[in-house]
């Protein structure tokens, strides 16, 4: 495994840690694909570091237990915009 992966993997799981930002989040932050994040997290850094690797482990749980809230609350707020969308339009019609 090259220095700058290995580099990249423990300030990315370092940074999950401090945090506890989402894999999208610490992909955008990073300039790197979930993918690649999620890899560093779940197969790269137990090999380098396995104590944060287990923090890391906790959060990333942490976060698929409560992601259909999230998708939830995503949904409604969706809904809320698109609906005061509709009202304006229907009260332009009106006057």
């Amino acid at each position: 495994m090259h220095d700058y992966i290995k580099e990249r993997t423990i300030k990315i799981g370092r940074c999950i840690v401090e945090t506890k930002h989402t894999v999208r989040t610490i992909a955008k932050e990073f300039g790197v694909s979930k993918s690649t994040v999620h890899k560093d997290l779940t197969e790269r850094l137990p090999e380098i570091n396995p104590d944060l690797a287990d923090q890391v482990k906790h959060i990333l749980e942490y976060h698929k237990s409560i992601r259909h809230l999230r998708g939830g609350e995503a949904t409604k707020i969706k809904y809320k915009k698109s609906s005061g969308k509709k009202r304006e339009v229907l009260a332009a019609a009106k006057v």
